[in-house]
């Protein structure tokens, strides 16, 4: 009896491998989504901010924004008005290098209410999301829509990425020693996954095993970025936008009394912009703040004062993004003055043409429908509509049923006049 029990239970292992690896997977996925990454990064963004407040109170908030004043405020909004403008520029031209049309005018208005949707919204990158599918679904294509915003904010996350290994490998800054010792093992790392690429290629399978998704995805990113028509705009935007980024950082350190040069500043502020690129903050607050207590303390110029200068920036952005809230306002207001003058119209279109198609319906002749005869009955029998079927054959004596018959078109008793025939005349 053991015995059996035994290969019984080698049966049915097998079998609930599969089912129980699957229920495994499925919380994985689930905890690998999209939502749960934003809920994360926003947690983690709520953790830094906590921390900060413990450690430096909250003096550091309050005092950056007691700071603020309105020709301080109109400064950032013009910053804001420049870097936005040409980062619009660099997603038309992006978008017009994957092949779908982008009004100037449009982008910078759509790139204005994203910035207020990233400020305003948990995750710091729903407004870019909003404007990706309602940029595709304007175009007709969602996919290239998407793929649009997807480049263009990887071509000003390069320049970031560019511009801030060159200052912090050349420039004093608190990481500069440890940049120094990291970037050869980096640049060899790099020159090994080129070389590796590269034997790839020269030995790859034949083209049509390859995926055609990665091909277009690569052709366009080409297309979008490094082309002749594309890429010196691209370039020119990307250095402006980050110059005004490290300008608002200046002038945040300038409201807030950091007492620093430009010089020293540059270093700390490509630091900051750097943290704001991780996707772990509620709304752009959380690692920006953290670095630049950091960065601050470790040059010499306080953590306080850092915090309280990522806080003036962290103002600034907020102000600088506000258009976008009047976009948005009027957009909806647009959209919902258009549903009120197009809907009684459409009602009394709808209407009208119900009751056409009901007096069509009406004054159609009903034809009479042919059934297979019974088994006592000779010739054909014709099924009269609902309308002529009120006409009972008890009320009506046979000889007026069939001078009714014959003086009724199309009805006649005589099937020589090539009418077709009543129940009478069967």
């Amino acid at each position: 009896m053991s015995r059996h029990t035994g290969e019984t239970a080698e049966a049915e292992a097998p079998s609930a491998g599969p089912a129980a690896g699957g229920g495994v997977r499925r919380p994985l996925g689930r905890l690998g989504g999209p939502a749960v990454r934003t809920r994360l990064g926003t947690l983690a963004g709520v953790v830094i901010l906590a921390v900060l407040f413990w450690r430096l109170g909250t003096g550091a908030f309050v005092d950056g924004v007691r700071r603020i004043d309105a020709p301080t405020l109109a400064v950032a909004l013009g910053i804001g008005l420049v870097t936005t403008v040409f980062s619009a520029w660099r997603w038309a031209l992006v978008a017009r290098g994957i092949g779908i049309r982008l009004p100037f005018g449009a982008a910078v208005a759509d790139y204005y209410r994203a910035l207020f949707l990233n400020a305003a919204l948990p995750g710091g990158v729903l407004g870019d999301v909003h404007r990706a599918v309602r940029h595709g679904q304007d175009a007709g294509d969602l996919g290239r829509g998407v793929r649009a915003v997807v480049l263009e904010r990887t071509a000003g996350q390069l320049a970031l990425f560019a511009a801030g290994g060159v200052v912090l490998l050349t420039m004093p800054s608190p990481v500069r020693d440890q940049i120094r010792q990291a970037a050869p093992p980096a640049a060899l790392g790099v020159v090994g996954a080129c070389a590796v690429v590269l034997a790839l290629r020269m030995n790859r399978a034949p083209s049509g095993r390859k995926p055609r998704e990665v091909r277009g995805m690569l052709g366009e990113a080409r297309q979008a970025l490094f082309s002749r028509s594309t890429a010196p705009g691209v370039l020119v935007s990307s250095v402006v936008v980050l110059a005004g980024y490290v300008a608002m950082f200046v002038l945040a350190a300038d409201v807030a009394g950091a007492g620093a040069s430009v010089a020293e500043l540059l270093p700390l502020a490509l630091l900051a912009l750097l943290a704001m690129s991780l996707p772990l903050n509620v709304g752009g607050w959380g690692p920006r703040e953290g670095v630049a207590a950091w960065a601050f303390g470790a040059a010499g110029l306080g953590a306080g004062r850092g915090l309280t200068v990522a806080v003036v920036y962290g103002v600034f952005s907020l102000a600088a993004s506000l258009p976008g809230a009047v976009v948005l306002v009027a957009r909806w207001y647009a959209a919902t003055r258009d549903r009120c003058t197009a809907d009684p119209a459409q009602l009394v279109g709808t209407v009208q043409a119900a009751e056409e198609a009901r007096r069509a319906e009406a004054a159609r002749p009903r034809p009479l429908v042919p059934t297979t005869p019974g088994p006592d009955r000779q010739g054909p029998v014709v099924r009269i509509p609902a309308q002529l079927s009120e006409v009972r054959s008890e009320k009506y004596a046979p000889k007026e049923s069939a001078r009714l018959a014959r003086s009724s078109l199309p009805f006649s008793a005589v099937p020589s006049e090539g009418r077709p025939m009543t129940p009478e005349s069967v």
